[in-house]
Parts: C-alpha cells; structure tokens; sequence
C-alpha cells in the first residue's frame, strides 16, 4: 500500500451524509478578530470629536492698559468628570489670576511659569481672568501688540490710540467709550499702534528755557510766586482735610438703614463710573444688599462683566462680599474712607 500524505488546512472529511467539510481554523480567527478590529476604529473614530469639544475656549476678551500690561478673560469648556485641567497661559508673567467654576465659586489653582494647573471640582464652564505683560512692547512712541490666539478674540485697545500697522484684517471694528474694539480671527496677530502722550513735558521744558532767556528780576518774580502759590495750596489742603474728617463722622454718626445713603457714597467716590453708580443705587433700593445674580439678571450682564464690576466696587471701599447658600451676597458698606 502506498502512503497518502495531506495538508492539515486542506484536509477534507465526508459526513455521514456524504456532505464534504473544510477545516480552516485560520479562517476562524480572521471572522472574529476583523469585527473587533473594525469596532475599536469606530469607538476611537467617535470618542476624538467629543475630546477635542472640550477644552475650546467659548469667548476671549483682551484689554490693553495704557502701561502696556493686558488683562485677559476667557470661558472655557472642559470635561466636568476631570478633576484637574491644565490651561497654557498667554505668557508667564502673570498678575491677578482669578479662576471661577460655573457654580461662581473660587476655584484653586497653581501656576507653573506659562500653565496653570485647575481643580474643575466638576465644572462643565470655567471662567478665567488676569493680568499679563508678555504681549505688548515698546520701541519709542511704537507699541506692538502680538498673540498667537487659538480662537477668535476682541482685543480693546487705550483710549487716543492710533493703529498705524497690522499683520490681518480684523473682522469687525467699533468704538466703545472713546475705545477701538477689534474682533480678530485666530492664529498670530500683530497691532502696531500709537496713543496720546501727556504734553506736561514738552510745556515744562519751554518754561524752563523762557525762564533762562529772562532776566533775575523775572526770576526772583517767579519764585516768590511759587512760594505764594506753594503756601496757599498748604492752608488749601489743611482746611480740606479737616472737612474730609468731618464729613466722614458724619457719615458714621448718622446712617440710613445702617447704611450710607447715596449722596455721600458718590461724594466720597466722585471718581465712580456711571454704570457703577447705576449698580450701586440698585443695591441700594435693595435695603442695602443683593445677590449677584440677581444684579446679573437685573442689568443684563454675563458673569464674568458682573463679576468684574463686584470686584472694582470692592477695591473701591463701596461693597463687601459675603457668601450666602453658595452665592455671592453684595452689600453696601456701612463707612468708607473719601478719596483723595
């Protein structure tokens, strides 16, 4: 008898039927691994949008001072099931960081050079605003503006100042409260710009060369002048400070509702914007206090506006800032200190 020799992956069996099977168990494999296969590319071809939605800045506003320091505010969408989220800063020398969570609570935050590590504490929104002076620079009267934004911003620039350069287009432009306002797309952006300059200079120096052209009869004039003038603002400055003291025990000695009234308030702060002041009368209809948002609802204002507004009252002396059944309660102080 001769010896038959077959392949395994090609050996065949007949059934009791007389059916003709084949065994393959390669073929096996390659049914169950490529539905796998195909399943794990569109799980992770589903999962890269919802990633890459979360993280993306919704607004971001830019204001410049006139110093050249900038104060950045801008919104962020996070994942509220991260506990921690990291955020790269514009620069890293930064000032008055604030980071706020949808809840308007605080949020802890620790910065290392140009990223700021956030605890979200659940937060689907968070808020973050600071001080910044990486982004503008001067070479003699020429202030240059650069950023290289990941979305679209506005940027408000000093007020007097004058574009004379720009790397793009913005795509709109107006004027707020003697300001230019700029929306300007994403990627790098370069503004070169002028201001007006205080003139105080440039007339002191011509009064010290007409003073040096005169003669010393003029000059002793001048100087005793200075004198008369340097005594008379010393008696100015006295007598107005005793009225200060007086007015403030005034205001101590005879509150309304255990609070100042509204005339004081705007005598003491004769500085205060108006749509401060409008803030402040609210408050004050209010007996005196109001949850912040209610002042939101009231005049309209997002968070972060309002928020801003609060905190500049505050460093006024005009509010203080409680917390009441996890909201922030507004309220008028009962004494404040006259600026000077």
């Amino acid at each position: 008898m001769s010896l038959l020799i077959e392949p395994i992956q090609s050996k065949k069996s007949l059934g009791e039927e007389g059916i003709l099977f084949v065994r393959n168990d390669s073929i096996f494999d390659t049914m169950v691994k490529v539905p796998l296969l195909v399943a794990s590319m569109i799980i992770v071809a589903a999962l890269m949008p919802i990633q890459s939605s979360f993280s993306t800045p919704r607004d971001l506003d830019l204001i410049i001072y006139p110093d050249g320091s900038t104060h950045i505010s801008t919104e962020i969408d996070v994942d509220p099931f991260l506990t921690d989220y990291e955020v790269n800063l514009f620069g890293s020398t930064i000032d008055n960081l604030v980071v706020i969570g949808d809840s308007g609570f605080l949020l802890d935050v620790d910065v290392i050079d140009d990223t700021a590590l956030i605890q979200t504490f659940g937060s689907s929104v968070i808020t973050i605003e600071y001080d910044i002076h990486d982004l503008v620079s001067k070479q003699g009267r020429l202030w240059t503006f650069s950023l290289d934004s990941p979305s679209d911003f506005t940027l408000l620039l000093p007020k007097n100042s004058a574009i004379v350069g720009m790397t793009n287009l913005p795509l709109n432009m107006e004027i707020i409260n003697e300001q230019n306002q700029l929306t300007l797309s994403s990627g790098s952006t370069e503004i070169d710009y002028f201001f007006s300059i205080n003139t105080i200079s440039s007339t002191t120096e011509e009064i010290v060369n007409e003073e040096d052209n005169s003669s010393n009869i003029i000059i002793v004039g001048i100087i005793g002048g200075i004198i008369v003038i340097a005594l008379v603002s010393v008696i100015i400055i006295t007598k107005n400070k005793q009225k200060n003291v007086k007015a403030i025990d005034e205001v101590v000695t005879i509150p309304k509702n255990n609070i100042l009234d509204l005339e004081t308030i705007f005598k003491l702060k004769p500085d205060l914007r108006e749509d401060d002041k409008e803030l402040i009368k609210f408050i004050f209809d209010n007996n005196g206090e109001a949850l912040e948002s209610e002042l939101r609802k009231n005049f309209l204002q997002p968070r972060t506006t309002m928020w801003r507004a609060v905190k500049r009252l505050e460093r006024e002396g005009v509010i203080e800032i409680e917390k009441k059944d996890l909201q922030n309660l507004v309220k008028l102080r009962k004494s404040m200190e006259e600026d000077n």
